[in-house]
């Protein structure tokens, strides 16, 4: 149908401008461009990601694949270096019968360590740029406008979605995409407008930096990503990641809470990598227990509607910032060439 495709000075709402939101208003703007239709698109994000610290992270391990990178440059979205922290080029195995070190596939695959906002609480002017700010920068010059504004209800209009923001403004669009995490009462957006979305399974993982110094991090860890696989309940993976000046800490598992935060950190396996001085269990400056999708969402899509990130679909436990580049260009894709019906893109 001809009113489910875009046309001149359609009107496009994003929920959100993580990496998924800002990837598709990018890719959106652009492939319309060379299409010949000029499109009308905002950017609804309230989290400020050039602050320090927990308001301006999107709560994530914060690691890019080196394919990902050399694709983007193809797409000719460069990643400055004030933003990519660190090049791993090995890793090193930690298990209770010993450590080995693997070295990068065929010495060409490497991953890059970013902040997701501007680093963690006591980072300073040490760090660096936010990957998220990044990102959000790059689909407002390619056209998009920011509002920095909460979304507080969608709804739909004969057919058309509504946007209704927190200062009781309303709009009217002929697209909607949400990338809006995994935080109940955003899921809620979209659940409560009854065209059969359910959120994804999800569960509670943990994120914490180190302050440690350039130095040391040389020392201790250099360009290596530490990756354990200990005998310790509910914990499937854990990995320590350096960044500039910190060391990210990630656990994933099953419900992780303070005990078994605590059972890792004082394992031999992971006090033999820290310095000798350092308080591992008090020695962190940000932590948090964020949600980690698990299985993908039901029926992310409807017409005139698309979710994508973690709200709609992710790797389990790898690259879901890849993840959501793959998904936010099929969408925008989708949405350009071929049209915006639930039909279209049950199929992207």
């Amino acid at each position: 149908m001809d009113s489910l495709r875009l046309k001149n000075n359609s009107r496009i709402a994003i929920i959100g401008g993580g990496p998924a939101g800002s990837f598709f208003s990018y890719f959106l703007l652009d492939l319309a461009e060379r299409s010949g239709i000029k499109l009308k698109v905002e950017i609804f994000e309230k989290k400020n990601f050039s602050k320090l610290g927990p308001a301006g992270c999107n709560h994530c391990g914060g690691i890019i694949s080196e394919s990902l990178v050399q694709i983007l440059s193809s797409e000719g979205i460069v990643i400055p270096s004030s933003v990519l922290q660190r090049g791993i080029d090995s890793y090193i195995l930690h298990m209770e019968t010993g450590s080995t070190r693997i070295e990068k596939l065929l010495h060409e695959k490497r991953i890059a360590a970013v902040f997701r906002g501007a680093g963690p609480l006591g980072a300073g002017e040490n760090g660096g740029k936010s990957f998220d700010s990044f990102l959000l920068d790059l689909a407002k010059k390619k056209g998009a406008s920011h509002v920095n504004e909460k979304v507080t209800r969608v709804h739909l209009n004969d057919g058309f979605p509504v946007i209704t923001t927190k200062n009781g403004s309303s709009k009217t669009y002929d697209l909607v995409a949400g990338s809006v995490g995994l935080l109940k009462l955003s899921l809620e957006l979209f659940q409560n407008t009854d065209f059969g979305y359910q959120p994804p399974h999800i569960t509670k993982t943990f994120i914490c930096e180190f302050s440690l110094g350039a130095e040391k991090i040389r020392h201790y860890f250099g360009n290596s990503m530490h990756v354990f696989l200990l005998n310790i309940p509910r914990l499937d993976f854990a990995a320590l990641i350096p960044k500039g000046d910190f060391v990210t800490l990630v656990l994933l598992g099953r419900e992780i809470d303070k005990n078994l935060v605590h059972s890792f950190l004082t394992a031999p396996e992971v006090i033999q990598c820290f310095p000798p001085d350092l308080d591992v269990l008090n020695g962190y400056s940000c932590q948090c227990y964020p949600k980690i999708n698990i299985k993908s969402a039901v029926k992310p899509y409807a017409d005139r509607i698309v979710l994508l990130g973690d709200c709609a679909t992710s790797k389990l436990y790898k690259n879901g910032i890849g993840a959501a580049y793959l998904t936010a260009k099929a969408a925008a894709s989708t949405a350009v060439f071929r049209g915006i019906s639930r039909y279209f893109f049950r199929g992207f």
